[in-house]
């Protein structure tokens, strides 16, 4: 990966918040009747190619103003699955944190987008203090696909380990490893792992649409099933997809037995025109029998593309055991997307991609569209700079409350006494600032009532003299709700106190 790029015209740079450098990104695409909410991204990129802004966790409005950023001090580390979920009913933020192969160097050590040690999953409040951080039990990683809190307040998650194996059976090394995926479930108040099923005990590699001699450029690590989303499902069943098997499992979680694989070698279906997937990722349920997922069609080492990539909702008859297509999901224009990618339902019905290796993420009319007419209840579409990237990507309502103070800065001005710069890193409830100032620390009083906020940082002229000057953060009752430090201006510099 090359050195962070952080030109003007591509990323954020703000005087009151100077260490956040978010990318900037552009909307294609904004039709009426798109969901509320916000955008949820988790910005990286490949080693290969330049990073735009600084990776970490980001929260955007839907005209892509930062919102809340927490940046990475490392362009080779990243997070994944950025979004909201609820932990003992209040809303928090979660998201994976750690390494992942094909980041960090042009000769992986392990299978791309396998997590190197020392991952581990985030659980952060509405003040965006950490309150958990959790990792993977039995010698497993913590993974980047999947980290889900439940309605019992426990934690189920993928996790992976190198196992040692002769792979020459499959047409792999004889020291050889597979790369072994399971799920875990574990109290997260107790730290009790409750849960443990692993792929290789209930999975033939043989099956496996990755070839074994892919170990080869991987320290001969197979990665035969590549585990990529696992959902809980009635009657105490797991919704599990491997990307690398073609393959969607109903697993029964007291027995660990798969009751039906949809794809793959073992298919238990009959596709009807267009219903068949390949590298598939983030299977959900949805209602009335049907299965919704990313369909990537795309790539391996000795296979092209079948196809662009889309969003797919399936609907499954249990008697017949056939899947049908239910609505489908193509970005216009048409992408190929050799990895990565997500689906979410929104609450009004529209459906909300991720677009994953791709640097896009857009919503559609529940309604959908086809491969020839993906123009076809397209809402809204955003673009990222370059390469960057985001595993998944979702919209959420959120409310944040940071418990750290706004942040201000203030420079001199020949047209005015100062130019006010204030920042909230987080606050979605800031409307508007109040400006104090005053000759001394002590003696502050209001010389601008209210300005409305613009954007992650507002811009304020002052014309009466500080040179000591303070912003409140008002919401929209007009309420103070957060109150800056006292900053000094000098003729060349800006000094807190």
């Amino acid at each position: 990966m090359d050195t962070l790029k952080n030109s003007s015209a591509q990323v954020w740079n703000f005087v009151s918040a100077p260490a956040l450098h978010p990318m900037k990104v552009t909307i294609n695409v904004n039709k009426p009747g798109t969901a509320s909410g916000l955008l949820f991204v988790a910005p990286y990129t490949s080693y290969e190619a330049t990073m735009i802004g600084q990776t970490g966790a980001l929260i955007m409005d839907q005209a892509g103003n930062p919102v809340w950023f927490r940046s990475l001090d490392s362009i080779y580390k990243q997070n994944t699955n950025f979004r909201v979920q609820s932990y003992q009913g209040e809303p928090v933020l979660t998201m994976w944190q750690g390494t992942a192969s094909g980041t960090q160097s042009v000769k992986p050590d392990l299978p791309l987008g396998t997590p190197e040690p020392g991952a581990y999953y985030l659980i952060i409040n509405q003040n965006y203090k950490v309150i958990k951080e959790l990792t993977a039990r039995k010698g497993y990683t913590a993974d980047i696909h999947e980290f889900t809190i439940t309605a019992r307040n426990t934690a189920l998650f993928t996790a992976v380990k190198q196992v040692p194996a002769d792979l020459t059976p499959y047409g792999g090394p004889e020291d050889g490893y597979f790369n072994d995926y399971s799920i875990q479930e574990v109290d997260l108040t107790t730290g009790q792992l409750l849960f443990f099923w692993n792929a290789l005990a209930h999975v033939d590699p043989a099956d496996s649409m990755a070839a074994a001699f892919s170990a080869r450029i991987a320290n001969n690590i197979w990665d035969c099933f590549h585990v990529n989303s696992v959902e809980e499902g009635a009657n105490n069943t797991l919704l599990i997809s491997m990307r690398n098997m073609w393959a969607i499992y109903n697993v029964d979680k007291e027995t660990g037995n798969i009751i039906w694989q949809l794809g793959g070698k073992q298919n238990d279906f009959v596709f009807g025109p267009e219903a068949a997937f390949a590298w598939q990722h983030n299977a959900r349920h949805r209602p009335g029998n049907r299965i919704s997922l990313f369909d990537n069609a795309c790539c391996s080492l000795i296979s092209p593309p079948k196809g662009p990539a889309h969003g797919l909702i399936l609907r499954l008859d249990f008697r017949n055991m056939t899947a049908n297509v239910d609505r489908a999901y193509y970005h216009d224009p048409n992408l190929i997307v050799p990895s990565q990618g997500n689906v979410q339902k929104l609450p009004n019905g529209n459906q909300f991609v991720g677009w994953g290796q791709r640097p896009y993420l857009s919503e559609f009319a529940n309604a959908g569209n086809t491969e020839k007419d993906s123009f076809l209840n397209f809402l809204y579409d955003m673009q990222f700079p370059n390469r960057n990237m985001s595993y998944r990507a979702f919209k959420n309502e959120w409310v944040g409350l940071p418990f750290y103070p706004p942040s201000i800065a203030v420079e001199p001005s020949y047209e005015a006494s100062a130019i006010v710069y204030a920042s909230w890193n987080g606050s979605t409830e800031t409307v508007a600032w109040q400006i104090l100032a005053g000759p001394t620390p002590y003696k502050l009083s209001v010389v601008i009532n209210s300005t409305p906020r613009t954007g992650f940082e507002t811009k304020i002229e002052v014309t009466l003299p500080g040179p000591y000057f303070r912003v409140n953060a008002l919401n929209s009752s007009g309420q103070i709700i957060g109150i800056s430090r006292i900053a000094h201006v000098y003729e060349d510099r800006t000094v807190l106190s």
